[in-house]
């Protein structure tokens, strides 16, 4: 049942109530402790590539090209995703301000008028069939009701949606993140296939030379059929790799408009025309895990959650005890208009109430137990969360280290298979070699061409995940939410 009884009433309730006025109820948030490995330097961090340094927010800017960086601007200032997350913490912003008004006091005016007769049969004193003269009433009011925060319900209720608005501005500042390096990867893969192209444009170059040379040598006589055939097949099949790369490209330039908030109609021609992906000049700073789990905005979105939680939980603790309000009201009501500023007409009431629903508290526990259950869920979130964000850059670190080491490999073999393609053409020409081992030699040159431009493609793909999972693109004053 609920109970509610006037303040003034001295009651056992009431005086309980009191006693516990001075503190809040229910659990405080649970500290977010971190792995004591996590604050150290990364185990992938030894390699040559990258610094102790502090991670730039517009690591962007290091390649230094120009049409990166206004790609990068463009779709910071005009993706969709972004607006979206933007939208929803302006949302949860007013949602922060509507409660905060439980701090305050609660207002209602009123004001009526009524004209009418009253039965003579159900009014005392009526002469019955008689009837009774027709009134006019008017009436003016105000009604204040404070609710005194005594168990801690509304504080714990505006501790909740503020970390639900911090958790919405880390929100979107992973959205940030994440449209900064997609950005410049996009833009990189499209460099990347231009790369692939030039390098597939160059072999078909050499291949045509030796299908003319073997046509020329059997029209002369001193060649055959069989070699002028081979010649072609080689030549057709690094011609058929083109398109594919051809549609990379137009991919990755779609995606990149997309990202911008373009249309691909409207696609970027400056990253349709790039020749190469870019390129950085310097090691990149990648700082330790404290800085990264300090910087992540994923981790501090879930350690967010994990706070507004808890402090859900105080909210549910709250409904077991009785709810006071100070209420007051203040009003006229007269016959006349011009009567209504009267001292005899005028009313007034103040009436501090206890409110408290018992014995039935079962629901009150149930939506504790949910809350506690939700308050287990969110560590846990948070737990992973920082688990996941060490793992990602030390994954991100090796990849880069790996590739740079293959890259390294892949550079030493292009040029041993160049001065074997070289090679074998000179003994062919001076009769010591058969034309099959030009042609496996030119088919050597041709691959490791591709797969160093493969590589140079991957080097700058893992650069950005790197970027990525540090958490580069970050603003620490993006995304605070309003006051306290």
């Amino acid at each position: 049942m609920s109970l509610i009884l006037p303040f003034r009433i001295p009651t056992a309730t009431a005086l309980a109530a009191l006693a516990l006025a001075s503190c809040a109820v229910g659990p405080r948030a649970p500290d977010a402790v971190l792995p004591p490995a996590a604050s150290g330097a990364f185990t992938g961090a030894a390699i040559p590539a990258v610094t102790a340094g502090t991670v730039r927010g517009d690591w962007w800017r290091l390649y230094a090209d120009p049409v990166l960086d206004d790609l990068v601007e463009q779709a910071l200032a005009n993706n969709n995703e972004l607006e979206a997350a933007a939208a929803n913490l302006r949302r949860v912003r007013a949602l922060l301000g509507e409660v905060r008004t439980g701090r305050l006091p609660s207002t209602t005016s009123s004001a009526g008028y009524s004209y009418g007769r009253a039965s003579a049969a159900v009014t005392p004193g009526a002469t019955p069939g008689q009837a009774l003269d027709e009134t006019e009433t008017w009436d003016a009011g105000l009604d204040v009701a404070y609710e005194v925060d005594l168990f801690g319900r509304v504080g714990s209720s505006i501790r909740a949606v503020r970390a639900d608005a911090d958790s919405a501005a880390a929100a979107l500042e992973v959205v940030r993140v994440s449209v900064a390096a997609e950005t410049a990867r996009a833009y990189a893969d499209a460099c990347s296939a231009n790369a692939r192209i030039a390098v597939a444009e160059r072999t078909l170059g050499l291949q045509a030379d030796t299908v003319d040379l073997t046509r020329r040598l059997l029209d002369g006589g001193a060649g055959n059929g069989l070699d002028v055939a081979r010649a072609r097949v080689v030549l057709e099949q690094t011609r058929a790799s083109v398109p594919p790369l051809r549609a990379r490209r137009e991919g990755a330039v779609f995606r990149l408009a997309t990202l911008t908030g373009r249309t691909p109609a409207e696609a970027s021609m400056a990253a349709r025309d790039c020749a190469r992906p870019p390129e950085l000049l310097q090691p990149i700073p990648v700082g330790d895990g404290a800085a990264l789990l300090a910087r992540r905005p994923d981790v501090r979105r879930a350690e967010r959650d994990l706070a507004a939680a808890a402090a859900r939980v105080n909210v549910a603790t709250a409904d077991l005890y009785p709810r006071i309000s100070l209420g007051g009201s203040l009003g006229t009501t007269a016959g006349r208009a011009g009567d209504l500023g009267e001292s005899a007409n005028v009313r007034f009431g103040l009436g501090p109430l206890i409110s408290w629903s018992f014995p039935n508290v079962f629901a009150a526990r149930a939506r504790i137990a949910q809350a506690g259950a939700a308050a287990d869920a969110a560590l846990a979130t948070f737990d992973q969360a920082v688990l996941v964000a060490l793992q990602e850059a030390e994954t991100a670190l090796a990849d880069y280290g790996n590739e740079l080491d293959r890259r390294s490999a892949l550079q030493a073999a292009r040029t041993q298979a160049a001065d074997a393609a070289r090679l074998s053409r000179l003994r062919f020409d001076a009769g010591a070699d058969s034309f099959l081992t030009v042609l496996d030699a030119q088919r050597t040159l041709a691959a490791a061409d591709a797969a160093l431009a493969d590589s140079d493609a991957l080097v700058t793909t893992d650069q950005i995940t790197l970027f990525k999972v540090l958490a580069g693109g970050w603003s620490a004053d993006a995304g605070a939410p309003p006051g306290p």
